[in-house]
């Protein structure tokens, strides 16, 4: 039998002995929400099958922690399989009428709240999992409940971004660590022309046709498994300058090399697309000197 969290509505009490709405005396800690912080009015109240009523947003974060009702422990795990929320439209009218003040108040709260989050300019929430390339797939297993509620919420505000950086192996940091990491705008590279331009188009098309050769030279198997998770190898760009990130093929050979972190860090750090490609051959004759002997 299909289990989902309950929506009730004054349609579903229509016929039954209850008392006037009018009549009823409320006190405001029995329409708050157990989870918020201060006991705040219930915002989009979702009541779960054990009977208990808390704010959507709370409720989400709860169950990136544990699948059981925050109250009474009852197991959600095929509530939470389904993913269906429903909101309790009758707690909603019920705030809504008799107390449209205090909606308005907690309304703005959950505004002011999604607004800071979506200020990128700010705050950028942090990933610490691997390294991630410009235009190149980074496919993400996240179990850890302080992922979850970022990644929910950068999708929440509309932003859908947020910083991604490797961990250091060397620090412990504790899992509950907030860190404030500051960066530095640099400014824009100008723009290769005339001669200079030339050269970065040979040495583009080199770079380009060599690390194409090594790719076709690898075992079918590891070929395999390298397009099924990164994808076929990008085009050649007519115009390596183009684009703000450089060539697309440039950070695609760089995910797909097999070198530790620290060697692919400094690829990313460098501002010289030329001073890139270079590196990209280096490290590709190397390979193909290593395979040889």
């Amino acid at each position: 039998q299909e289990i989902f969290f309950y929506n009730i509505s004054f349609s579903n009490l229509r016929g039954l002995n209850q008392p006037p709405l009018n009549s009823i005396d409320c006190d405001l800690i029995d329409i708050s929400c157990a989870v918020c912080l201060h006991f705040k009015l219930f915002y989009e109240p979702v009541t779960t099958p054990c009977g208990h009523t808390f704010c959507l947003k709370c409720l989400e974060r709860c169950l990136d922690h544990n699948a059981k009702c925050p109250l009474c422990k009852e197991g959600l795990s095929e509530c939470l399989a389904l993913r269906k929320y429903c909101k309790t439209v009758l707690m909603e009218e019920l705030i809504a009428k008799y107390l449209p003040e205090e909606l308005t108040e907690r309304r703005k709260i959950y505004e002011e709240e999604i607004a800071e989050l979506s200020n990128l300019n700010k705050n950028v929430p942090i990933f610490v999992c691997t390294m991630a390339y410009p235009t190149v797939p980074c496919p993400l297993h996240i179990f850890e409940p302080c992922y979850r509620l970022m990644i929910r919420r950068c999708m929440e505000t509309g932003t859908k971004q947020f910083g991604m950086c490797i961990g250091d192996p060397k620090v412990n940091y504790p899992s509950r660590t907030v860190a404030l990491v500051q960066y530095v705008v640099t400014e824009e590279i100008p723009l290769l022309l005339g001669e200079n331009y030339a050269e970065l188009l040979v040495l583009h098309d080199s770079v380009y046709d060599q690390a194409y050769m090594w790719f076709n030279s690898l075992k079918q198997p590891l070929k395999s498994r390298i397009l099924s998770h990164f994808g076929p190898m990008p085009a050649k760009d007519p115009d390596p300058q183009a684009s703000p990130n450089g060539p697309a093929w440039c950070w695609w050979v760089l995910a797909v090399l097999p070198l530790e972190s620290r060697a692919q860090l400094p690829f990313l750090a460098m501002k010289s697309m030329k001073d890139r490609l270079n590196g990209i051959r280096r490290v590709l004759t190397f390979m193909s000197r290593t395979r040889s002997r």
